[in-house]
This record gives C-alpha cells, structure tokens and sequence, in this order.
C-alpha cells in the first residue's frame, strides 16, 4: 500500500488507495477517509482519556499536600509516602502530555489531508490534471483509441457541470422542466407488463450479478429483472437494470433506456424508472421491509444509485447493496448503510462524465481497473474500457482480491444475498406511455422526493 503522511502528523502513518494487481481500490475500511474517521474517534476518546488523568493529578496533588506534614516521621512511614505519590503525579502527567501529543498529530493529520483533498477538489473543478494523469491518459487513448476516465472528468470540470451541481441547478430551474416535460422528452410515466418468471441458477458474485445484465440486455430492449433469493430464510430481491440501448431510429421513443434515459437518470434523478421499479418489485412479491440489492451497468447503474437514494424506495425496502459498472454515480449519495461497490475502468471515459470522483466513505468503495480490455467497441461504440465483458473480467479480480475495502464490501453483499443457487427471475418490460405528461403529478413527486416545489 501507498503511504500519505502529511507533515504535521508525526508518526502517524495512513494508508493510501492501495493498488492490488490491477485494481486501485478507494473508500471502504481500508480508505483514507475511513482510516482519519476511526483516528478522529480515536483522538476524542484520548481527549476523554486525557481529562480524566488530569483530573486525576490534581487529586494526587492534594494527597501530596496532604503528605507533606508527616515528611518528618520516620522513612518507611512518611518520606517514602510522600515521594511515591509524588512520582505518581509526575507519571500521570507524563501519560496525559502524550495522550495530548497524539491527539493534536492526529487532528493536524486529518485537517492537511482535507486541505488536501479540498485543493485537489478545486484542482479538479477547473479541469488541472497531474502530469501522471495526463501521460496515463495519452498511454491509454494510444491502448484504446478511446477518452478515459480522468479525460472525462477535467473537460466537464473545465466545462462546470459536476453531477451534483446540474441535478441542483435541474431542480431548482423551473425553464427546465417545463420545456422537458411539455415536449414529452422527460416525464413520460413507464408502464409496465409482467413478461414471465423463470428459475435461475443465480451466481450472488459480482461477475455472477454482471452475468444477469447480459441475460436481460439479451432478453430484449427495454427489460429489467427481479430475482428473488431465499437467503436463510429470508427473501431477498436483486433488481438488475441494462445499461443504454441505442435508438437507432431516434432517442425519445418507447424505450426508457435509448439515449435520452440517460438524461433522465442524470438530470431528472430517474424519476419514472423509480416507479416503475417500485411497481416491479412489488409483482414480483417483495413485501414491506424487503432486502434489495440494485445491479446496475452504464445507464443502468445510475438508475440504481437513484433507487437507493430515493425515500419513496427506503420507505418501502431495505436498500442493502448497489453494484455499478460504468456508471457516472458520484453525485448520488444514499443515506448511511447502503453498501456500495462501483466498478471503473481507467480506459472508459463514461464514469468520469460526472466530472468527479465517488465520494469516499466507509459505504463506499469504487475500484479502478486497469487490466487490458477485451477488443470490443463498447456499449454504442463507446470504447473497450466500456464493455459488460471487461467489467466482467474487473469482477473477478475484485473477488479474488484481499484488499480489506473489498473483502468486506463482497461480505457484506454475500451476507444480504446468501451463497446462491437456485432463484426465481421475473422479467418485465417497461415502456414510455404515449400520453401528455401530467405535470401536476410530476411536481408532487419531486417533492416527494424532498427537491422542493417550483
């Protein structure tokens, strides 16, 4: 593992985004960010500790005063006394100086390191790179003829259009929604048809929940998945959801995941497909209070993280678990305990579309891969860094890995889905109704949601 030792911080050493073969591994319990959290918990119950010894010493203080007077009686009784609460006090106060010690390294350690993290923040806005990032994106567009990720991220910083920042600006602009909605490009409710439940040999992996894209992609255009698992038990539900399928006849058709579903995963924070979704689960019998876990690849993995964010779901389900491939997801932030692993290749320039970086946080762990991409144009021709298969083939060294972030993100999703084996997959098709949008209905949703009305 990389070391990153700000100066100020003495001896204390931190853990960098650790680099495990071709995986760079960020978040999680072996993140940076987890690793200043737990120091910081630390240093505050020192800081009790600290309290408690000094308060300590001034009683030793006043037993010694106390001692003083019989200094004169004889050695084994007085002086003897004396001198050993006495060199306890100074043995006291020794201990509490250095818990003080590292306390303070401890909190100059985790203040130069969000400087750090708030320089390279503002670094990134203005769309500056290091120069590795630049020679490492110059190797792989020669690799792959393709933008990679950190492209991505510094020509939408240049441009000023984080993730986070658009759905704020989306959702406080009425201009916006009123040319969306009324023009039928947005806002257009999904319906839904129950197609067929079939059983399935389900692999709870991440390349097994991976290979469930690729069936339901295959399944036809427009489909999703609700996989109900037995799991001590107790059932599960695994919502998979494909990545873009390209309108070669024009985007803004029956099809929610063409071209302009990824404006509506982005701008409109998946509004319709959360209904749907919901609407789905509940056919395929997911009661109240039901594990979920979403599986996601490119568009799809934005629609996820959208689910897990919404409070209409969390009201509903216990969101445990998203699995992303491809997706741009950094400015989707679910509520604490929502497990999360997001899968990036650092030859696909999709997941830097959001112009930054996931978030690190103890939920939160985002992989960078770098292995060799299989020779195959992507989804929509967006590159080999972008294919389901590539992503596939980062899956499997993710589980093969013993990076401590990925070993419990993979435990935690093996905990809410079990081992596997045999499940029950329904299918559903899902289309944009042809009816004039309901824009009443539209408002009251995204205040549902919590974004405030017009």
């Amino acid at each position: 593992m990389a070391e990153a030792t700000p100066s100020g911080s003495g001896s204390i050493r931190l853990s960098g985004p650790p680099q495990d073969g071709t995986l760079t591994v960020r978040g999680g319990v072996g993140g940076i960010s987890f690793q200043l959290e737990e120091l910081a918990g630390g240093a505050e119950k020192l800081d009790d500790l600290a309290g408690r010894l000094s308060g300590l010493e001034v009683e030793l203080r006043r037993i010694w005063e106390d001692l003083v007077p019989f200094q004169e009686l004889p050695r084994w009784s007085g002086s003897l006394a004396t001198n050993a609460v006495g060199e306890a006090e100074r043995n006291v106060q020794a201990v509490r100086a250095e818990l003080q010690r590292i306390c303070s390294h401890v909190r100059a350690c985790r203040q130069e390191y969000e400087a750090a993290e708030a320089l390279a923040w503002s670094a990134r806005s203005l769309g500056l790179v290091t120069p590795g990032d630049i020679f490492g994106s110059l190797a792989n567009f020669a690799a792959t003829h393709a933008a990679d990720d950190k492209t991505a991220e510094a020509v939408v910083g240049i441009l000023g259009l984080e993730a986070a920042d658009v759905k704020r600006q989306a959702d406080k602009d009425s201009g916006i929604w009123e040319v969306l909605e009324r023009d039928g490009t947005v806002g257009r409710p999904l319906a839904v048809h129950r197609e067929e439940s079939v059983q399935v040999d389900l692999d709870t992996s991440p390349v097994g929940l991976l290979e469930r894209i690729r069936q339901i992609d295959a399944r036809g255009a427009g489909f999703i998945e609700v996989i109900e698992v037995t799991n001590g038990g107790e059932r599960s539900y695994v919502l998979v959801v494909p990545g873009t399928q390209p309108a070669w006849s024009g985007a803004g058709g029956d099809n929610p995941f063409d071209e302009v579903g990824i404006l509506e995963a982005m701008a409109y924070s998946s509004d319709d497909m959360t209904v749907a979704a919901l609407e789905a689960l509940q056919a395929a019998g997911a009661e109240q209070g039901s594990p979920v876990v979403a599986v996601g690849y490119s568009q799809g993995g934005i629609h996820a993280m959208n689910l897990a964010a919404d409070p209409r779901v969390l009201r509903e389900y216990d969101v445990q678990y998203v699995l992303t491939a491809g997706s741009p997801v950094a400015g989707i932030v679910p509520p604490a305990g929502v497990q999360s692993l997001h899968l990036e290749h650092r030859a696909d320039w999709v997941p830097g579309g959001d112009g930054a970086p996931n978030p690190e946080t103890r939920d939160r762990v985002t992989v960078s891969l770098t292995q060799t991409p299989r020779a195959s144009g992507g989804e929509g021709g967006l590159g080999p860094g972008h294919t389901l298969t590539t992503y596939q083939d980062g899956a499997r060294l993710v589980s093969a890995s013993n990076d401590p972030s990925l070993v419990a993100s993979t435990a935690a999703l093996g905990a809410a889905l079990g081992a596997g084996g045999t499940a029950t997959a329904t299918r559903f098709s899902l289309s944009r109704t042809k009816t004039a949008p309901n824009l009443h209905a539209a408002d009251n949703r995204r205040n549902e949601r919590g974004y405030g009305g017009r």
